[in-house]
């Protein structure tokens, strides 16, 4: 437990004793577990299972991204008559190779 032996936890816990009182103990005991419970869920929560959870959302993000700008590209004033000209274009394209 960090390096620490039995004497030295007890002159830390004596110490405690006489700086805070019988009453405190408890009170700062109670905090201290509270701290380490919250310090391992952080821990818990970044474990390489949950980063890759983390890259699908990225993933998703990004496929959401590409979808707005083709929706804005498609609003795009008059993009429908430029794709309705290029179809009529290939269209006779291909009558003329039919023809030749």
């Amino acid at each position: 437990m960090f390096g620490l032996g039995f004497q030295e936890i007890l002159l830390i816990l004596v110490i405690l004793f006489l700086l805070f009182g019988v009453k405190k103990l408890p009170e700062i005991g109670r905090g201290l577990g509270e701290t380490m419970k919250e310090i391992r869920k952080i821990r818990d929560d970044r474990k390489p299972g949950k980063e890759k959870e983390k890259d699908k959302d990225k993933e998703d993000k990004k496929g959401n991204l590409i979808s707005d700008i083709k929706k804005e590209v498609e609003e795009i004033p008059g993009l429908k008559e430029v794709k309705e000209i290029k179809e009529t274009a290939d269209k006779v394209k291909s009558i003329t190779k039919i023809l030749r």
